[in-house]
């Protein structure tokens, strides 16, 4: 028995193959969007997945107007921050948000689902969100991942 065919790989920044992906957010739900991205940004989806290095790919999601969200959350979903002085808590609905910039949305949702250290903000810069159909990165030449189609 050869020992050292059982040596686990490690991935790290030499090591990492990272791809242009686009996601088409047209009639898909929030949540479920957003976690799928959190995985493709993550690099779970690929054998040398490594939970310290950035191995996933980079993220262009489009129709970020055209995204659903279920139940009555348009207006019960509150996104909270605070501005730093006293009594300085402010709160947008989600449908407030949307109309202000749909794209953020899909932003906060997403950074949620990272984790929350440098790693995290690394993996969050891999991510690019357009309101529209079209987008800035044709030339890296991003394939196209249709969630529905690999459920």
């Amino acid at each position: 028995m050869d020992t050292l065919s059982y040596k686990t790989v490690s991935a790290n920044k030499a090591t990492v193959t990272k791809e242009w992906l686009h996601v088409d957010a047209e009639g898909q739900t929030l949540g479920r969007l957003s976690s799928e991205v959190a995985k493709l940004l993550r690099g779970k989806h690929k054998p040398n997945f490594t939970p310290h290095v950035d191995c996933g790919d980079n993220v262009v999601v489009t129709n970020a107007e055209k995204i659903n969200l279920s139940g009555k959350k348009w207006d019960a979903k509150e996104y909270i921050r605070h501005t730093g002085y006293p009594g300085g808590q402010r709160s947008l609905t989600a449908k407030e948000l949307f109309a202000k910039n749909p794209e953020r949305l899909i932003e906060k949702s997403v950074k949620g689902m990272l984790p929350k250290n440098k790693l995290g903000a690394e993996l969050f810069r891999n991510l690019k969100v357009y309101a529209g159909a079209s987008h800035d990165h044709e030339a890296q030449k991003p394939k196209t991942i249709n969630f529905n189609e690999s459920k």
